[in-house]
Formats: C-alpha cells, structure tokens, sequence
C-alpha cells in the first residue's frame, strides 16, 4: 500500500479525536462503557448491570477496569500523535526522487529547526540563523570521520581561516589541488565537520590532490560582499607560485569547486581571478554544484516547477539573499512576486538577455512554463539593494568579456531543484562565449543531494553525483 496523502491524514484526526474524548469520559464515569455482548435494546440484564456497579465490584476489578481504560486511552493517544506525526511529515514529492520517506523525515526535522530558530528570534533571544547553525554543527558533529589517512591543518590564508587536507605520500611529487568553498545559503554550514569534511577528505583521497576548504565567516555576523572578498582573499594566496611549492602542487592543476551558495562563490572567485592581471596562477577548472547565480527572477521555469521541492523552498532562497545582501527581510513576498524586476524597471535594461530563460534553456525543461514580469513593481528595491544588479553577488550577470576568461566548467543540475535553471542558463552563456561546459544534469535530482552522500543519509542520487563528479575532476584536472 503506497503512503497516505494528506486528505487520508487529515480524514483520520477528527476520529482520533473523538476516539480520546469517548475514552476520556468513559474513565471518570461520565459516560457508560459499552453495553455488555446479549444485552437487549429495553434495558434487560440490569441485574448484570447492577452487579457492575462500583459498590458490587471489587477493589483489583475496579483497578484493572481503571488501567484497561488507561491503555485504550494511551493507545488512541498513540494513533492521534502518529497521525500528527505523519501529516506532518508528509508532502507530495514528484516521483522521480528516490527514497522519498526519507527525503521527507529529512525536510520535516529541518523544517522543525527553522521554525525553532524563528520563535527564537521572535522572542528575542537569539537570531533565527544563530539557532539553525547550531543544530546543524551539531548533527555534523555526530557523522564519523572518514579516509582517517589524511592529514589536515588548520591555518590562515591572507586572514582567512582555511583547512588544508594532504593525502599521504612523498611530497616532492606534484599534485593536483582543488579549492572548495561550501554552501548553506552564505549563512549556515560546518565546512571542517560532517558531510564537508567527508566530502573533501574523499576529494583529496580519490584524487591524490591537496584540498583546501575556505572557512569564510557568514551572515548574520558579515554581509555581501565580506563572503566573497574571503574567498577571492584564500584563492589569491593560495595560487602564489610560492604557496603551491609549500604544499607541492602543480600550478597547472588547480581547481575551484563549491555547491550551492558555495557554487556562487566559486563562480565569482573564478571570474575575479580569470580577469585579475596581478594573479600569474590561474584555475584550470570550475566545479559548480547546483548553484545560486542570480537573484532577479523567482520565477523561473524550474522556481515554478519546485517551488514546493525540499529542502530549498522558493521562499527559503530569497530570505537567504536577503539575509546575505543585508536587505529588508519583509521584501521577501515583492522579489518573489519578481516586483523588482517588473517591464517598468529601467535598470534591468542591460541585464534582462543574461537571464532570458527562454532563449536560454533547452524546450524540454521549460515545458510549458511562462515568465513572470508584472507590468509595474516596486522600482525602490533596486535602488535600495544595489548588489542584486552586482555580478560579485550574482555571476549569471557577468559580461561577457568577463565569461571568456573563466575557467572551463562542470556544472551540476538537479531537476526537482529551484536552481536548475541558474546553472543551465549560466552553462549556456559560458558556451557563447567560448567556454567548454559540462552540464551533468540528474532527472532524480534535488537540492542538496551531494551533502546527502554520507552517512547517516546516503542518498543513491547524491552517491552517484559524488562519483561522478570527482570523475571527472579526476580526468580533466
């Protein structure tokens, strides 16, 4: 039998509810207990039920009586809280994901955190991401520690606090290296624990390669463009000749690599260093896993497609950019409504081709989907919050001048995925301007699903995505 849907949830509660209320009143004596099995409807036996009274019945019958009652009450109880519970937990999820109960147990308790966080900073005692940061660091805390062979060191990069992961082996050997820089909205993550640390342990062990993971501080305590500038910071440190022959790395096999919000780090990381006349070393390869790249359109084909897609809500993406640009968290409602990207809006006049999606992306991903661009919106925000329109913030916006100087690219797509269409459409310019792309593209696909690779999730989509993906760093880099 396949999984309840809400409305067979929902049909369920009234009835355990009534179930309790029967019970309940049977138990303090407001209500009778079903009749006895061969009484007739005119009241016959009441010689049986007079038997029955309190002052016929004796002490251990009145106690078990008493605790029979007490277990059916536990017992409805039980199926009341289940169900609540499971109507809860329950949302529809398209069938294409695999192993969608635990997809589901997983967005219920994040879910749960973040409304823990928002109580929070509603009654003043901590802010709502301090709360959810917290209870990340400490699940990551309880994931094992894996490939113990390699070695890590903690140290500063230009002021930048990084971890550094050496495989093991003789050093005079020149190795490949691979810069990451981890997700969770510029705002929450453990890059030296859990998933990220697995992650990159994995990294350097398959590759043979020295792996440093950028630690860069995070919203609330440090807005745009503080995250970025640490990374641009660690990057141009790192790729000093004088650095790389430290840690015995060949200056022409280096790397950049991020997910997510980390994805849009490594992008612009990218783009700065490709065009930075003062840096000698530059990236031979960008590794983006599903990235956020723009901030202009919430309604793109595949924001309206998973809008309602764990774990990243439409409306979790935009209280993320806001948080990070250091915006009015109550425009969350107009961007999502693309108020600010409205017909009317004349500063978008030299940025609306770089997110055409509908010249952008393939037929069969648009499906039947429209734009969404009201006539008139609120012109404020964008002269409020200049850093939308800022490609530092949102790399799809780069020129492209700036795009023929990147490094060339995999870009990691799920299709159930609010972000999809950033990292298709942002494929799709960097082949314009001459880039060579690789988009590997997971019709099971969601969100987060390479964090999701290890223990305790182990996702089948995010083990694929893992290996592939370190496959191919490992032929082309």
């Amino acid at each position: 039998m396949g999984p309840l849907c809400g409305a067979q949830i929902a049909y369920f509660i009234p009835l355990g509810l009534e179930s309790l209320v029967t019970l309940s009143k049977q138990l303090i004596g407001q209500e009778p207990c079903n009749p006895v099995r061969g009484q007739d409807r005119n009241g016959m036996n009441r010689g049986y039920e007079a038997s029955r009274h309190p002052a016929f019945t004796s002490a251990p019958e009145r106690r078990a009586e008493r605790h029979h009652f007490m277990m059916k009450l536990l017992c409805g109880f039980t199926l009341l809280l289940a169900v609540a519970v499971a109507y809860y937990i329950y949302i529809p999820l398209p069938r294409e994901i695999p192993e969608q109960w635990k997809l589901m147990v997983l967005d219920a308790t994040f879910r749960g955190v973040v409304s823990m966080g928002d109580v929070a900073h509603s009654l003043g005692l901590s802010h709502s991401v301090h709360v959810i940061n917290s209870a990340i660091v400490s699940f990551e805390s309880l994931v094992p520690i894996t490939n113990q062979e390699i070695q890590t060191e903690d140290i500063l990069f230009d002021g930048v606090h990084v971890r550094v992961y050496h495989p093991p082996g003789r050093k005079e050997k020149l190795r490949r290296a691979v810069m990451f820089i981890h997700g969770g909205g510029w705002a929450l993550g453990a890059p030296k624990l859990g998933s990220y640390d697995s992650l990159c342990r994995l990294m350097a062990a398959d590759l043979d390669a020295v792996v440093v993971t950028v630690d860069y501080r995070m919203a609330p305590d440090v807005h745009f463009p503080v995250q970025y500038e640490e990374c641009v910071q660690a990057a141009k440190h790192f790729l000093k000749p004088e650095v790389l022959a430290k840690y015995s790395v060949d200056p022409e096999r280096v790397a950049v690599c991020g997910d997510s919000a980390g994805g849009n780090l490594a992008a612009a990381v990218a783009q700065r260093i490709g065009i930075d006349n003062s840096t000698s070393v530059k990236f031979k390869l960008q590794v983006l896993i599903y990235p956020v790249l723009q901030a202009l359109d919430f309604n793109t084909a595949s924001y309206q497609q998973n809008h309602n897609v764990p774990i990243l809500y439409r409306r979790l993406m935009a209280r993320f950019w806001l948080e990070y640009l250091d915006a009015d968290p109550d425009l969350k409602h107009s961007i999502m409504m693309n108020k600010h990207t409205a017909q009317d809006q004349s500063l978008l006049s030299l940025n609306r081709s770089k997110l055409n999606w509908t010249n952008l992306l393939p037929k069969r991903v648009i499906k039947d989907y429209k734009p969404v661009f009201p006539l008139t919106g609120s012109p404020n925000i964008l002269k409020d919050v200049p850093a939308l329109l800022d490609s530092r913030a949102a790399p799809l916006l780069a020129s492209d001048e700036v795009l023929r100087m990147a490094p060339r690219a995999y870009i990691l797509t799920g299709e159930h995925d609010v972000l999809r269409d950033d990292g298709m459409m942002y494929a799709r310019r960097l082949e314009l301007a001459g880039v060579s792309v690789t988009n590997d593209h997971y019709e099971d696909g969601f969100h987060g699903c390479v964090s999701f690779a290890f223990w305790p999730l182990h996702f089948s989509v995010g083990i694929r995505a893992v290996h592939n993906y370190i496959a191919w760093l490992d032929e082309h880099l």
